[in-house]
């Protein structure tokens, strides 16, 4: 936004008046910025966590762990052996959490 330095400046007094003309319209127009909507129906698109799902179905086909993959005994994903860092006391632990 350019500014004009050339222009003259208002004092503090014209300020004051300006921002209370303003405050006195927008007074008026209070309501005026309020939107009509029903709370049952908002609420009715949002999903919350940890809901009931039971009804859902399994789309993806999960896999077992094959022979090339670990369980990584610290963050517990399935890993490829390229992701192994260390093996301690008989547990697998992957690259990013050693």
């Amino acid at each position: 936004m350019a500014t004009d330095y050339d222009a003259p400046r208002k004092t503090d007094e014209e300020m004051n008046e300006d921002s209370i003309e303003e405050l006195k319209s927008r007074r008026n127009d209070k309501n005026s910025g309020k939107v009509d909507e029903d709370e049952v129906e908002a609420a009715e698109a949002f999903e919350l966590p940890g809901a009931d799902l039971s009804h859902e179905e399994l789309t993806v086909r999960v896999l077992p762990r094959q022979a090339d993959e670990f369980t990584c005994a610290s963050c517990f994903l399935v890993k490829n052996r390229s992701q192994l860092a260390e093996e301690r006391k008989g547990q697998s632990y992957c690259v990013d959490c050693v």
